[in-house]
Parts: structure tokens; sequence; C-alpha cells
């Protein structure tokens, strides 16, 4: 499959990574290709700068991100959730018409230091903002309950855990469970929450996941749901 994956930080790249080594035609997408690879300094995270990335990854390809919108059959935003719709703006609405559009991005506002707040809630969502600036992408909220380590590979938790899936297209949230199911997330452990509106549910819950990681000092929990049984 064709994918294009937006934002060239830590989770772009572990994304681009993993879905090479399952054998699916990735690209990478970046405002100015160029200038990303110039840079040489770590970002405000830490991350070191995407040219010692490729240094391990050679067959990586950095393209614009309205070449990564239209070589994707699936794209993926990994991009900061502060800067998402601006550059799901480059990719280009014409290139997200019709196609599966995986966002993975939460809107975390650091003004106020760590663990960080949301900057929409309760009435919103950043998946809901997304599939209206771009109404002809078919938007889903999923993976934005854990650490990026754990959605690529949920096996580095004990256990059977479950993630979430929200949109309002059915046959995109198919789409997008069969690409977890890739990752090695059971068909059976994906909820299907609903449409888009039930993405304030999974970036609300954020609040918690950042709190945990305080406590416990990382970022290996998630959620595992306890029902009666039937």
């Amino acid at each position: 499959m064709k994918i294009a994956v937006i934002g060239t930080g830590m989770v772009g790249r572990a994304f681009v990574t993993r879905l090479t080594g399952l054998g699916h035609d990735v690209v990478l997408g970046t405002r100015d290709p160029q200038a990303t690879l110039a840079r040489t300094e770590p970002d405000h995270l830490g991350t070191p700068p995407l040219s010692t990335w490729f240094a391990d990854n050679p067959d990586a390809r950095l393209v614009t991100m309205a070449e990564a919108g239209a070589h994707g059959e699936v794209v993926i935003n990994a991009t900061a959730g502060a800067h998402a719709i601006a550059a799901l703006e480059l990719v280009g609405a014409e290139n997200l018409a019709g196609k599966v559009l995986l966002d993975l991005s939460l809107p975390l506002d650091l003004s106020a230091g760590w663990p960080p707040r949301l900057s929409v809630a309760n009435d919103d969502s950043l998946g809901e903002q997304i599939q209206r600036a771009f109404p002809d992408a078919r938007v889903v909220k999923t993976l934005n309950t854990v650490q990026y380590e754990t959605m690529l590979d949920p096996a580095r938790l004990p256990g059977r855990h479950n993630l979430f899936v929200s949109g309002d297209d059915a046959d995109a949230k198919k789409a997008v469970t069969q690409l977890l199911g890739e990752f090695g997330w059971p068909a059976d452990v994906v909820i299907d929450l609903g449409d888009i509106t039930t993405a304030r549910a999974t970036e609300m819950y954020s609040r918690l996941l950042f709190t945990l990681q305080v406590h416990f000092g990382d970022f290996d929990t998630n959620i595992a749901l306890v029902r009666p049984a039937k």
C-alpha cells in the first residue's frame, strides 16, 4: 500500500520505519525537505535532527507535503496537534479527498508546563476540526491513547489491551483496523466508538495518560477494558 506519513518528529519517523518494514511504499512529508535535512540541532523535544535518522534509514524518502499527499492511498497525520491543520493544508485538500486520513495527533497545550493541557475539549476535538477543514477526507481518529512505541508494537505491554477508532466513514474505520492489525493489534481489541465526535473522549483521555507518565516515569500504559461476561 502507498502510505504518506506527515510529520518528521520521532512519531513520524517510527511509523515510516515500521510501515516500510511491513512492506508498504512509504514517504515522509515535510514543508521543505532541503531545509529539514539541513538542520543539525535537536528539536525542542530533544529529538535528533532528521539527517541523523536518515543515516540509519538510507532508503527512507523525504518529500514535500503535497508530494506526500499525492503519493499516499492512506495519509497518517503524525504532526503536533497545534500544527496539524496547517500541515494538512500544505498536503492539499485535493490530495486528501476520498482518502483515509488516520489522525493520531493530540491538541496539546504546553504553555503551562507538564503535564500538558488541551487546547480543545468537551464540545469539540482536533479530530472534528480536521474533518471540518477537509470534508472530503475520510478521517479516522485512533492511536492517541498510547505512546508511539506501543502504537506500533502492542506486545510491549502484557496481556490484551484496547484501542479505539472514531470516524464518520465505516469503510475507512475498517481499513484502519486492518492496518492496526499489521502492527499487532487484534481486530477484537479495537473498539469502534462511533462517529468523529467520539474523538473528544479519546483526546481527553490524554490528560490521564500524561498524568500517569508523571506518576510512573514512563508511557508504558494503556487501557484494558473490563466488561461483564455475556
